[in-house]
């Protein structure tokens, strides 16, 4: 469908919300179609269990409780992201267990073989996902009652540093908004809220002001009276009445004035226009994708969002409001993909399946992946 014939089809009736950004720069509504990937259809699984177009080729570049690197990776690896680093880049990862959950980081060389691998965050509990600064830190979320935020180096030379300014909550995900200068973030839970952090200075996390999106047409936002209430206090979803409520928040991504999150139980990829400050959604099921969690991006305005459940599959969503398969991991059906992340040069994707083919609920038995191929970029 081109592109004009979608958003005339699905403005007909259905409110289009105008949106600045690369992906849906006329309109940002639910209703995209099933349709063909731009990469082709899935062939059979490869020797590693994953089904991808023609032209791909996946490796298997860490597996829990096993050495790689130096280090043995982490169980239960979840959100991800990839740092440039001189010829070679690092992929981090989040270990969602409790107790000592944290992040580790592998650093790659340029021809993509693994120098190292290295601890960057311990001690903290259930780090679920997060998002990557523009200053290159990475923010490993906590995914627990009062969880907290926590600042660490992908490079491993800085100590990691808890953010408590950005709220004590069930965090899940964040992105950063360098044009308004604000870090967005998501609450996985059933009556989860959506938050931006006001840094008082930009590119220091350690103070600021907590706000939640409230409803309306624009969006307001107002001020969390307490971003850190005590246990026995009023959480902050709690604190503003007009405060807009999302069935478990999951992902969430930044591009070209808009913030994409996803919300699993609304089933939706949500779009919040952050510059005439309304929000829309760009999915809400009816397509190949099932179980919305992560998210991520291409320069191209591709959105690609893994599965948590449904079919074990990273779908991608273009901008001509196409959502297709862009690849499955066979027989891994207790377990879900997370932490898709594009190398800098954009030609590799990482992602892993949280639990593997066991399923395990410990994630003794995850696997983080490599896929190569001629992604658009």
């Amino acid at each position: 469908m081109h592109r004009r014939t979608f958003l005339r089809t699905v403005s007909a009736g259905l409110g289009a919300v105008a949106l600045p950004g690369s992906l849906w720069q006329e309109a940002a509504v639910a209703g995209v179609v099933r349709g063909a990937s731009p990469y082709g259809p899935l062939g059979s699984p490869d020797g590693n269990g994953v089904a991808l177009p023609a032209g791909f080729t996946s490796r298997v570049v860490a597996r829990s409780s096993r050495p790689v690197g130096g280090i043995l990776w982490h169980p239960a690896p979840d959100g991800g992201a990839c740092f440039a680093d001189g010829g070679g880049w690092i992929y981090v990862s989040n270990s969602e267990v409790p107790l000592v959950g944290g992040a580790s980081a592998i650093r790659f060389r340029a021809d993509g073989s693994i120098e190292r691998a290295y601890r960057i965050l311990d001690g903290t509990n259930l780090n679920c996902a997060g998002g990557r600064t523009p200053w290159d830190t990475w923010l490993s979320c906590e995914e627990i009652f009062r969880g907290r935020v926590y600042e660490t180096d992908p490079y491993g030379v800085r100590i990691a540093q808890p953010r408590p300014a950005m709220g004590r909550f069930k965090h899940e995900a964040a992105a950063c908004d360098p044009d308004r200068r604000v870090v967005y973030l998501t609450e996985d839970e059933d009556d989860g809220c959506f938050y931006r952090f006001v840094p008082s200075t930009w590119g220091d996390l350690s103070s600021g002001r907590l706000e939640v999106l409230c409803g309306g047409d624009p969006v307001v936002w107002r001020q969390v009276p307490d971003p850190t209430p005590a246990v026995l206090q009023r959480q902050t979803r709690h604190q503003v009445s007009e405060a807009r409520h999302f069935d478990g928040g999951e992902g969430c991504h930044y591009a070209n004035g808009v913030c994409y999150f996803t919300a699993k139980g609304d089933r939706k990829v949500w779009a919040y226009d952050a510059v005439r400050e309304r929000l829309g959604s760009v999915y809400d099921g009816g397509g190949t994708l099932d179980g919305v969690d992560n998210i991520t991006g291409a320069p191209t305005g591709d959105l690609y969002v893994a599965e948590d459940g449904g079919n074990m599959e990273i779908n991608i969503i273009t901008p001509d409001g196409v959502v297709a398969p862009v690849l499955r991991v066979d027989g891994h059906d207790g377990s879900e993909i997370t932490g898709p992340a594009f190398s800098p040069d954009g030609t590799r994707l990482y992602f892993s399946s949280q639990r593997g083919s066991s399923g395990g609920s410990a994630g003794l038995d995850g696997i983080t992946y490599e896929v190569t191929g001629p992604f658009r970029h």
